[in-house]
This record gives structure tokens, C-alpha cells and sequence, in this order.
């Protein structure tokens, strides 16, 4: 690929997130060490958004999603594009097929498990025929979920000698306002399952993105609300688990079941000790649960989609994003009974801030410094990138990776 005009182009750069990787990507690549370029589907829209910033110098592409030899011509000139165009279950198909098809490594931040799996079973030999890199989940589902496991199985292997069979991670902070591309992402899903049994059914397994001879068969816990005795703190179901779980069973069926063919994976949201942190975990597990309910019927969903819930292109302010901040703790045992401790923290909004530089930092990993020997495919960030990208993240993304004391 070294005859790629571009390093990385930003798909959908005017889009409420494309725009903060945009401005990201001028600060962070000002020095040349990256060719980058913007594309979407208005030049009118790229215009305005290069000449806001003052991006001199950076090309502007113009290809909509639903053309494909715009598209191509996009891709053929480039080594990785990132998009931001979601749902991608509805936008999202032709760019990868295109990318597979011309060799262009791809990222996304989609966390829409049903269209994953139906791209990887569409063009995984493809990719893997072309040498197209294809990462989808790269924000802060499921980087901070997928590199943290990663993180602490790497310590735990070195402390013990042996991987964790059992990780349990817990959202003990997280500021930040709503995203729209991700309830945007979720209504979609929500539509697509209520007339598909398949795919609900794909919905209840939590190796559905694990390839199809993986040996997992153990049962994994539903996490509901409780006391959590070993994190010392009511809990309740974390919204963004059930995409989270499925690439890090990935990542483990991916690498060759590092982790154990008896692996357990949890996520919860930690709510705190005594009347008032069991209150809050009452009040998130009816939340969530009333908010799965209200979009699987048809009269409230559209109540939720038109009147209540922020809509794409919606976000929190740049004081939010700021202010906003993600505080994840993984707690670790091996088979022995030895136990281990990670901790990952933000210090952007998890939704835009914090995503936005997880995703360009990926890309620019997946240009730079993802060996030239590793084949195409369809990878999870820690099984393609690991260590590499932990490193980018810490120095240039304001993440922190830290094993404390258990």
C-alpha cells in the first residue's frame, strides 16, 4: 500500500462526530507525520467545515454512501478511511464491501452486533483474500472494554503464569451527555429484531461474533441488580454490555482462546454502597428496561424517537465533553484463585470526546504500526492492535491503563 495517496481518510467528517476528529486529526497530524484527507457526501458541508478549522492543504472528497464508485475512488487512495456514518446497518454496507474489495483497512464505531455479524459472514474470505484490515467497534464501545481485558490478561499471564478465567468490569464513573448516532443505532436494531426470530435469537448468544468454530459453550451470567460483594457496591446492566462482551469473546476466539475456553465476561454499572447507591441501581435497571421495552413497541418508540431521545448530529456541548469522563475497573481470577486488578479512565465524554480520539487514534495505529505480515480479515482492537494502540491511547488520547492492587 505504499503507493496510497492518503494515510487515512475521515468518513463522514461532518458529522457531529467527524467534525471533533477532524479538529483532532489537525491538531494532532499538523507535522505531516500523517497524509490525511476529509470526505462525505456535501462539498458544500466539507467546504465549510475545512475553512472553519483551517485545514490548508487537506483534500476534500465527495462520496456518498449509496454510491459505490465514488466510494471506490475514495478507498483506492487511501490505506485506512475511518467513518462515522451510522447506523451503519443502514448506511454502512457498501463502504466495507468496497474496502474489502480494494484492500483499505477500515475502523468504524459502530456497536451494532446484528451488522457486524452479517458483514463479517459476507466478506471475511474476501478480506482476507484482499489484505483488507477490517476493525469495527472503535470507540468507546468497545475500546475501553476490549484493551482493558487485553491489558490485564498481559499482567496476569506475567503475574501468575496463568490468564484470568473470570473478569468482571465495572463502570465506576461515567459523565457524559447522550449520543445520538448510538440511540439512533440502537432504534434500528430494536426495528430489525421485532420482525426477525433469527436475529433475536442471535441477540441472546453472547458469541454471535466469535467465528463460527469457536469452542465457547459456557454459560455466561445475565447481570442483573444486586450487591456486589467482592467490588463492594450495588450494580445494575450497563447499556453498552452486550456489544462490549461480544468483542472480547471475539478478541479471545480470535487469539487462539488466550484468555480459556471457560472464559467468563460481565460489564455492570456501579452505583454505590448503602439505601442510595441500591436506589440508583433500582432506578438504572428499571431505566434501561423501560427504555428497551418503550422501542420495541412501535406507538412509544416513535414517541421516543420524535419528542425525547437526542437524534444524529446531536451531542453534548464542547463544556460536556470537557467535563466529561469514564472511570472502568476490571477485577480479575485465574483458575489458582490469583486475582488482579485493571483500571481505564478517560478524560473526555465516552460518547464524542474520548471517542473521537480512540477512533483517530486506531487509524493512524492501523496506518503506522500494524505490521505489514498481518493478514486481512475482520479483527477486534486488541487482537490486531493491543499493546501498540494501548500505548497511542496513553500518549495521545488522555486513556490511562493501570494494574492496582487487588
Amino acid at each position: 500500500m505504499t503507493d496510497r495517496k492518503f494515510d487515512i481518510i475521515v468518513y463522514g467528517a461532518t458529522s457531529f462526530v467527524g467534525q471533533i476528529i477532524t479538529r483532532y486529526m489537525h491538531g494532532h497530524c499538523s507535522d505531516g507525520s500523517v497524509r490525511w484527507a476529509i470526505a462525505g457526501r456535501s462539498r458544500s458541508k466539507l467546504q465549510k467545515l475545512s475553512d472553519d478549522i483551517g485545514l490548508a492543504g487537506v483534500e476534500l472528497i465527495v462520496a456518498d454512501a449509496t454510491d459505490e464508485a465514488a466510494l471506490r475512488a475514495m478507498c483506492e487512495q487511501a490505506k485506512v478511511v475511518m467513518s462515522t456514518v451510522g447506523p451503519y446497518a443502514l448506511y454502512g454496507d457498501t463502504l466495507v464491501k468496497v474496502c474489502v474489495e480494494t484492500g483499505t483497512h477500515y475502523c468504524d464505531l459502530t456497536g451494532e452486533p446484528q451488522w457486524i455479524r452479517k458483514m463479517q459472514l459476507r466478506h471475511v474470505d474476501d478480506a482476507k483474500a484482499s489484505g483488507a484490515r477490517i476493525v469495527h467497534c472503535c470507540g468507546f464501545d468497545s475500546i475501553p472494554s476490549d484493551l482493558g481485558v487485553h491489558f490485564l490478561q498481559r499482567h496476569a499471564k506475567q503475574q501468575s503464569g496463568r490468564t484470568c478465567d473470570r473478569i468482571a468490569m465495572r463502570v465506576a464513573k461515567m459523565k457524559g451527555g447522550a449520543s445520538g448516532g448510538t440511540i439512533a443505532s440502537m432504534i434500528n436494531m430494536v426495528k430489525e429484531a421485532s420482525g426477525d426470530a433469527e436475529l433475536r435469537r442471535q441477540l441472546k448468544n453472547p458469541y454471535s461474533l466469535c467465528p463460527p468454530d469457536h469452542d465457547f459453550s459456557v454459560r455466561q451470567r445475565s447481570v442483573a441488580m444486586e450487591y456486589d460483594e467482592k467490588y463492594g457496591s450495588w450494580i445494575a446492566p450497563f447499556i453498552m454490555a452486550p456489544i462490549n462482551t461480544r468483542v472480547v469473546h471475539r478478541s479471545n476466539a480470535l487469539s487462539g482462546n488466550a484468555y480459556g475456553t471457560e472464559f467468563r465476561y460481565e460489564e455492570a454499572m456501579a452505583t454505590g454502597k448503602g439505601g442510595r447507591g441500591k436506589r440508583m441501581a433500582r432506578m438504572t435497571s428499571w431505566g434501561t428496561n423501560a427504555l428497551m421495552l418503550g422501542l420495541a413497541l412501535p406507538p412509544t418508540r416513535w414517541l421516543l424517537e420524535t419528542k425525547i431521545l437526542p437524534k444524529p448530529g446531536e451531542g453534548p456541548s464542547e463544556k460536556e465533553q470537557l467535563e466529561g469522563k469514564f472511570d472502568l475497573v476490571f477485577l480479575g481470577t485465574t483458575p489458582d484463585g490469583d486475582t488482579v486488578k485493571c483500571r481505564v479512565t478517560g478524560d473526555r465524554d465516552p460518547g464524542y470526546g474520548s471517542t473521537a480520539k480512540m477512533l483517530s487514534q486506531a487509524a493512524i495505529c492501523l496506518a503506522k504500526d500494524v505490521p505489514d505480515d498481518v493478514p486481512g480479515g475482520f479483527w477486534t482492537p486488541a487482537t490486531i492492535m493491543g499493546d501498540m494502540l494501548v500505548e497511542r491511547l496513553q500518549a495521545h488520547a488522555g486513556l490511562t491503563f493501570a494494574i492496582e492492587e487487588a
